[in-house]
């Protein structure tokens, strides 16, 4: 999409139940910032008929991308490939089962106008068990004892990317990636705020894959 200001890249597995009310919070949210936008769904080999919603959306709204993975290789290789897609002055990684809120996105959208090249939305862990919140302190705990930038607990994938920080990324040769180090290791100027974690509506978390390989495209 040629002069597209907003791109929003959306990683998909098993989520038929819950795309097409994603994608509809998603255009209330974005029609009325009058920005130009796309949005880059990549179905990460799903098993269900994820695929056929977004042939279904991308029929009826122009500004509907998708790519199709001939397997399941992870929701690291799905926003890769969501990476490559995007055209958009900035670009903006969320999931489609509404764990990441559409409705923020006026406000990373502001944040990034004061030449912010990350906005990260970081959840908070309200609502989390106490064995999973330890267990997820450990993780980043671990991660950052293990690798030389750091990964802040609560900050996932859910984060805008000015075009630069996108190019960057992609300048990197790894082909398998771990995109949260990669994002603080690229720096650039950053801001963060905290939102409310919200519960899954539908769908399933991406399996751990290999490389990135797609059998249908639409542009």
């Amino acid at each position: 999409m040629k002069n597209c200001q907003v791109s929003i890249v959306v990683p998909c597995y098993n989520e038929e139940e819950a795309v097409t009310a994603f994608h509809r919070a998603l255009v209330t949210v974005l029609e009325p910032t009058g920005k130009s936008f796309e949005v880059c769904y990549v179905d990460d080999g799903s098993e269900d008929l994820t695929r056929a919603e977004l042939i279904r959306l991308a029929a009826v709204d122009e500004r509907v991308r998708y790519t199709a993975f001939s397997r399941n290789f992870g929701k690291e290789a799905a926003m890769l490939a969501g990476l490559r897609m995007s055209c958009g002055d900035s670009v903006v990684l969320m999931d489609a089962d509404l764990q990441h809120p559409p409705e923020l996105l006026p406000r990373m959208m502001e944040l990034s106008r004061h030449g912010y090249d990350q906005v990260i939305a970081r959840r908070d862990r309200e609502g989390e068990g106490l064995l999973r919140s330890y267990a997820s302190r450990c993780y980043y705990r671990a991660t950052g004892h293990f690798m030389d930038v750091s990964v802040v607990d609560g900050e996932g994938d859910f984060r805008l990317l000015s075009r630069r920080a996108v190019d960057s990324v992609l300048a990197l040769p790894e082909s398998n990636r771990f995109s949260k180090g990669i994002f603080s290791w690229i720096g650039f100027d950053t801001t963060s705020f905290t939102y409310h974690n919200a519960q899954r509506v539908a769908g399933a978390r991406s399996g751990a894959g290999g490389g990135c390989s797609t059998t249908a495209s639409t542009d």
